[in-house]
């Protein structure tokens, strides 16, 4: 699969060749550089059936996991221009590669192919987060998830009770996945350069939640929570008695929302 790799154009030349225009509301940003990519792809140790790209742009990251890995690829994209770009890959590894035009937000791609399913993905920065909440809800459907946002995001993604940057999406995470922060990515790497460093995160699913409680109930409880994250909990969850139930808790409503463990939230939102 190496030397079928040599015979590829690079990813400039790709644009190029493509006459290919960045759509900068699309959240674009493609990561040009294949020791990167590569790199990202060994990381994704797990065997897995099916690998889903979302956003593939000009290919880099596709190629490394066509190169890499034997599974069969999906690539989905909202942009129809990504068969053209994808077309020399196509051309090369066929069956192997599957290319989805359709926008990944409310695709469900926990349905693509065979188990295990991985996601290898650079996601786009403005919708990254939306598409990480809605694969929560399917989380038994994957095998690892590897996955690169905008630095500040992995930070939220990965905190730990008691940090600055611990709230709704790092509970949501962590209470069905166990969550890790792999290597950061120098913005020099993409087409065009954007103005923020990149994180790649691992995410691998737990056997079982950490605790049972329905997800609509911790996703409420858990916005209403961090929406006032300054105030105590008394305050914040005034609307929801909240009070009352943290008296049942035996936990202090005088906390702020970011002082509590996972499980806490997970036993204040079983009580909703």
């Amino acid at each position: 699969m190496g030397d079928k790799d040599k015979h590829l154009p690079d990813i400039q030349q790709t644009l190029k060749k493509h006459n290919f225009k960045i759509n900068r509301a699309l959240g674009q940003n493609f990561l040009f550089d294949l020791n990167i990519t590569d790199k990202i792809v060994r990381h994704s140790k797990s065997i897995a059936s099916t690998v889903i790209e979302i956003g593939p742009g000009a290919g880099s990251l596709t190629r490394s996991i066509l190169k890499n890995k034997t599974a069969v690829v999906y690539a989905i994209d909202k942009d129809i221009r990504s068969k053209e770009m994808l077309s020399d890959l196509k051309l090369m590894y066929q069956d192997r590669l599957k290319i989805i035009i359709d926008d990944a937000l409310s695709f469900p791609i926990w349905e693509l192919g065979e188990a295990p399913r991985q996601v290898i993905a650079n996601l786009p920065y403005n919708v990254g987060t939306k598409m990480l909440i809605n694969w929560l809800k399917h989380i038994k459907k994957f095998d690892l998830l590897t996955l690169m946002f905008q630095k500040e995001v992995a930070d939220r993604i990965t905190a730990k009770p008691g940090s600055k940057n611990y709230g709704r999406l790092s509970i949501l995470t962590n209470w069905l996945t166990h969550s890790s922060k792999l290597f950061d990515v120098p913005s020099e790497a993409f087409i065009p350069k954007p103005k923020v460093r990149s994180t790649i995160i691992q995410l691998k699913p737990l056997s079982k939640p950490l605790y049972d409680v329905p997800f609509n109930s911790l996703e409420k409880l858990t916005h209403l929570a961090f929406s006032q994250k300054r105030k105590m909990l008394k305050s914040s969850l005034k609307k929801i008695n909240g009070e009352k139930i943290l008296k049942e808790l035996n936990i202090s409503s005088n906390l702020r929302p970011e002082n509590l463990s996972v499980i806490e939230f997970c036993k204040i939102a079983k009580f909703l």
